[in-house]
C-alpha cells in the first residue's frame, strides 16, 4: 500500500500508524509510517511553546522519537489497527494548551504482524462544545444528570458524593474517588468516594496522610503530558512501574489491577484527581469517553466551589493574626442561639495586657508582632476555627462538645505556652454552659471574669497600666 498517497489525499493533518501485534492482546512498537504536509508540519514546525523530542520526521520510526510515550494514543492506535475499530476522541492533553479532535481509522492491510490505521488530527485553540457533545446517548444522559445535580445542589459535598457513586456505576468499578490537593499546605483530602459492596479495597481515608501529597504530586509526571492515565492490563501496569515504581507498589499492595486517573484542572489550576479502580472489561471502551466530559464539568464546578470557599475564608479571617474575625464570631453566636448544635459550650476571653505600652515604647510594628504572637499562642492550644479576634487586643475562643475539665486544662496550657513569647501576658476569663443556646450568657460571664483578671494584673503591674 502506498501510505504517502493515502495521507496526501487528506486535507487535515493525517498520518499512517503501524502497530506491532503480539500474542495475548498485547502490542509492541507503534510507528509513524508516513504523513501529509499538515501532519509533518506539526512535528517539523511545532506550535509556539511546544517542544518536540525531534523536529525531523523519519518514516517508519517509533512515535516516541517525537513525543513522550502516551498510553492513550497507543491504545487508540491498537484498537484501530489491530482490533479494526473506528475511534474518535476530543481531548486536551496537559502538554499542549489546545484541544485535539482525533480520529483513528483502521486500514484493511497487514504485513506479517504489522497492522495499520490512519490517525487524523484537527487542532482547536478553544474547546468546541459541539465536538465535546458528540458522545453516545447513555453517556450523554449520565453527563446531563451530573449537570442537573450540580446546578440544583444544596449541599455541594453531598452532591459530589452522589456523583461519585454515579461515576463508579458508569465505570462498573470497585472504587471511585475525588481527591483534592492543597498545594500551599502540601496536603491532600478526600472530597468524596464510592466503594462497591463486595470490594476488598478500603477507603482512601486510610491512605491519605501528611506524606500522601508527594505521591499525588508524582501523578502528573506519570500521566506524562496526556489528558489522563488508563491502565487496562499488565502491559499498561508495567509502564506505570517504569515511570513511578513507588506508586506502582502502593497500587499493587492495595489490590488495584486497573485504574483510570484524570486530573481535575481548570484555568491551568490543578485542583486534584478523580479515579476509578478495577473497572470491568465491558466498561473499558466507554470509560474515557464518559470521564473526559464529566471531569471537564466537575473541574469547572470545583474551581467555583474553591473560589467561593477562599472568598468566604478571606471575609471571615483577621488578616493580621490569621484567626477568625468578629463578624464570623457574631455569625456563629447567632447560629448557636437559633440552631443550637452540641451538648455544651465553653468560652474563653483572652485580652492582651500591656499592648499600649509596647505600642508607645516600640511602635505599632512591635504591637502587631505581639498581636501575631498572641494568635500563635492561642493556635497552639485551640483549633484555629474556634479563635476569634473580637477587638483590638481582645481574642475569644468558642468551643462546643468539650468536657469542662479538658477546657480547664487547655486554659492552663495557654498560660504555659504564652511564656515562650516576648511580652505576651493574657488577662483571661472563662465560662462553661451545658446548653449551647446559652452562648450569650457564657460570653457575658467570660468577659466579666476577664476584666476582673485584668484589674488584678494592673494592681500588681502599675507600670504596664494603660492610660
Amino acid at each position: 500500500m502506498d501510505f504517502q498517497t493515502v495521507c496526501d489525499a487528506m486535507t487535515t493533518a493525517c498520518c499512517v500508524v503501524s502497530v506491532e501485534k503480539l500474542e495475548g492482546d498485547n502490542y509492541g512498537k507503534v510507528c509513524l509510517m508516513a504523513g501529509n504536509r499538515a501532519y509533518l508540519d506539526s512535528i517539523e514546525r511545532p506550535m509556539e511553546n511546544v517542544v518536540m523530542l525531534s523536529q525531523k520526521f523519519v518514516p517508519g520510526i517509533e512515535y516516541t522519537a517525537y513525543l513522550n510515550r502516551d498510553l492513550n494514543f497507543e491504545d487508540s492506535c491498537y484498537q484501530a489497527a489491530v482490533k479494526k475499530k473506528m475511534l474518535h476522541a476530543y481531548a486536551h492533553p496537559a502538554r499542549f494548551d489546545v484541544w485535539f479532535n482525533m480520529s483513528f481509522i483502521p486500514l484493511n492491510y497487514e504485513e506479517g504482524n504489522r497492522c495499520y490505521c490512519l490517525y487524523i488530527m484537527e487542532v482547536n485553540f478553544k474547546p468546541d462544545a459541539k465536538r465535546m457533545s458528540t458522545i453516545s446517548s447513555d453517556i450523554a444522559t449520565g453527563v446531563l444528570e451530573t449537570c442537573i445535580k450540580l446546578r440544583s445542589a444544596g449541599n455541594f459535598k453531598q452532591t459530589m458524593t452522589e456523583i461519585c457513586h454515579d461515576i463508579r456505576d458508569i465505570c462498573e468499578s470497585e472504587h471511585c474517588c475525588i481527591l483534592l490537593m492543597n498545594h500551599a499546605l502540601r496536603k491532600c483530602s478526600v472530597l468524596c468516594e464510592a466503594l462497591s459492596e463486595n470490594t476488598k479495597l478500603v477507603s482512601m481515608e486510610n491512605y491519605v496522610n501528611d506524606a500522601f501529597y508527594d505521591i499525588a504530586d508524582s501523578w502528573k509526571a506519570t500521566i506524562a503530558g496526556s489528558n489522563c492515565l488508563i491502565v487496562k492490563n499488565e502491559h499498561d501496569m508495567e509502564v506505570v512501574k517504569e515511570r513511578n515504581p513507588i506508586w506502582h507498589k502502593s497500587l499493587r499492595d492495595a489490590g488495584c489491577n486497573r485504574i483510570v486517573l484524570f486530573p481535575l484542572e481548570f484555568k491551568n489550576e490543578l485542583m486534584g484527581y478523580i479515579w476509578a479502580i478495577n473497572f470491568s472489561d465491558s466498561a473499558a471502551d466507554r470509560i474515557k469517553e464518559a470521564l473526559e466530559l464529566t471531569t471537564f464539568i466537575l473541574s469547572s464546578e470545583l474551581y467555583s466551589f474553591n473560589l467561593v470557599e477562599r472568598l468566604h475564608f478571606l471575609s471571615s479571617m483577621d488578616m493580621l493574626t490569621g484567626v477568625m474575625n468578629r463578624n464570623e464570631m457574631n455569625n456563629l453566636v447567632d447560629k448557636m442561639v437559633t440552631e443550637p448544635e452540641g451538648e455544651n459550650v465553653a468560652v474563653l476571653f483572652a485580652d492582651l495586657n500591656g499592648l499600649k505600652v509596647v505600642n508607645d515604647k516600640e511602635g505599632h510594628v512591635a504591637g502587631d508582632v505581639l498581636l501575631r504572637s498572641a494568635a500563635s499562642a492561642l493556635k497552639e492550644v485551640f483549633p484555629v476555627h474556634s479563635i476569634f479576634r473580637a477587638g483590638g487586643d481582645e481574642f475569644v475562643v468558642i468551643l462546643t462538645d468539650v468536657a469542662e475539665s479538658v477546657f480547664d486544662e487547655m486554659t492552663e496550657k495557654l498560660k504555659t505556652v504564652s511564656e515562650k513569647y516576648d511580652h505576651l501576658v493574657f488577662a483571661v476569663g472563662k465560662a462553661y454552659e451545658k446548653e449551647v443556646a446559652q452562648i450569650r450568657r457564657a460570653l457575658r460571664l467570660a468577659d466579666e471574669r476577664m476584666y476582673a483578671d485584668k484589674k488584678e494584673y494592673y494592681k500588681l503591674h502599675a507600670d504596664m497600666k494603660r492610660s
